[in-house]
């Protein structure tokens, strides 16, 4: 008897824990544990707990059709896992490995008192095994993906198959999964979706993966993936993602696609590449990765935070896309660093503030991921952006909404703006403002900032942390 102990790994296929379980035991008991401590979490999210119960649901449907089910049981994970191996006697309880301090703080709790054999999983190589060559954890992305690409190249990615059945022991107790709305606007639940997402983008001669250099950065396109929630949650694996990524550039009709594939795949690395920081450095969770800037003297402007998380800042790119982020829990890359840029460098707020606002939202909210893509942006962090970037917000608008569809979806203020003016519509004249029922300052705010001079503000802000932090 094995305990296959289910946390970032809501599906059948390719699943190492499952498959390692099954090797160990004729019978197999598929266990979620309802953990009070993350689901009250500072960090928990309405809509990602929602998503995580509706991805539940979807399993246990899976289970249930090859002669299983899904056992839930609320509780501390230890209490909860001995109570299991004590009802069931089970020999071994099979995890997928994870790099955040409480799940590493967790397991070892476990470990200690009960046979617990964690496997890979939450990514395509476990974070421990790409090391620079004196054994010490990458810092820097390029020779990190140099080292990865190459112990990539040495693995066999082929996908484990999903059992044809599971017995489950049916005396076994299980709680119903808490009920959740149904409704993730442009992302259904389960792993039947995920994997029906993937092949949609990497499968075929006209595949959206082909586009995707050209795409990803145009937010009124569906022009990236949209797969991040469902590899959150594992219901789609990395090495599954990574692999049909290969096979499309194995397929690729030109060089361009070829390229573009293999963009692609870049951001996958970008992935492994913050849980290995996490796993190595859990301090980025609270502290900037960088010493030199750990002294930025930050506003404490309550009033702009509020005005950034509702979508009204004045500059529409901004609001849009933050608008969207409180609808759907989601947001291209493109339009987080906009976002992100926007609260850290214009505004001088804490990026620690828009992180943890993130992670109250995303669907596809990961400490390792979130993190870094802020720190990133911040200019604080491991390969961050120059400390003295700040994205324009007007410019940013203009590349990734050219036409002004992203920003008259989500801020229907603006529907009949002029495309001249869509993202600067300060600058409407007021008889344009009368035709297109937008008075700025009324029915649209104005923009909370001159972007030229809080660049200038932050830059100088900047610059005073680093010459206090040198020796």
């Amino acid at each position: 008897m094995a305990v296959w102990w289910i946390r970032r790994d809501l599906r059948l296929h390719d699943n190492p824990a499952l498959a390692a379980a099954l090797e160990r035991g004729r019978s197999v008991v598929p266990l979620f544990i309802l953990d009070p401590a993350l689901l009250s979490s500072p960090d928990a999210s309405p809509g990602r707990t929602a998503f995580l119960f509706a991805g539940l649901r979807t399993l246990d449907q899976d289970l249930r059709a090859r002669g299983g089910r899904l056992v839930v049981r609320r509780g501390r994970p230890h209490h909860v896992l001995a109570q299991v191996v004590r009802e069931t006697g089970a020999e071994v309880i099979v995890a997928q490995a994870d790099v955040s301090p409480y799940a590493r703080r967790r397991d070892a709790r476990v470990a200690a008192h009960l046979p617990l054999q964690l496997v890979g999983g939450v990514t395509v190589l476990p974070p421990d095994r790409v090391r620079g060559p004196e054994g010490s954890p990458y810092r820097i992305f390029t020779p990190f993906r140099r080292a990865w690409e190459a112990a990539v190249a040495t693995e066999h990615l082929a996908p484990i198959a999903p059992p044809s059945r599971l017995a489950v022991p049916e005396t076994l107790a299980t709680e119903e999964i808490p009920a959740s709305d149904p409704g993730f606007e442009g992302f259904p639940p389960g792993e039947q979706a995920a994997r029906k997402r993937l092949a949609a983008f990497a499968a075929g001669a006209d595949a959206p993966i082909y586009r995707y250099a050209a795409t990803r950065d145009r937010v009124d396109l569906d022009g990236t993936s949209r797969l991040s929630p469902y590899l959150r949650f594992g219901m789609v694996s990395a090495r599954e993602v990574l692999a049909a990524a290969h096979r499309a550039m194995h397929d690729a009709p030109d060089v361009s696609a070829c390229q573009s594939a293999r963009v692609y795949i870049g951001e996958l690395i970008w992935r492994e590449f913050y849980a290995a920081i996490l796993r190595h450095f859990p301090h980025v969770l609270e502290q900037e990765f960088r010493p030199a800037l750990r002294g930025i003297r930050w506003n404490d402007d309550l009033d702009g935070l509020a005005a950034w998380q509702a979508g009204l800042t004045g500059f529409p790119i901004v609001d849009a896309a933050m608008r969207q982020l409180a609808r759907t829990g989601w947001i291209p890359n493109r339009a987080r660093m906009i976002v992100a840029s926007f609260l850290v460098k214009d505004l001088l707020i804490d990026w620690r503030h828009g992180e943890q606002h993130f992670m109250r939202l995303l669907l596809d909210g990961d400490p390792a991921a979130n993190t870094g893509g802020w720190q990133w942006t911040a200019g604080v962090g491991t390969d961050a952006a120059p400390y003295f970037r700040a994205f324009n917000p007007t410019l940013q608008g203009r590349r990734a909404d050219p036409h002004g569809a992203y920003v008259r979806r989500w801020v229907p203020e603006l529907a009949r703006v002029p495309d001249r003016y869509i993202h600067e519509p300060w600058t409407m004249p007021s008889e344009t403002q009368r035709a297109a029922g937008c008075r700025i300052g009324r029915d649209y705010p104005a923009p909370l900032v001159d972007h030229a001079a809080a660049r200038v503000r932050a830059q100088a802000r900047y610059r005073a942390a680093r010459s206090v932090a040198r020796p």
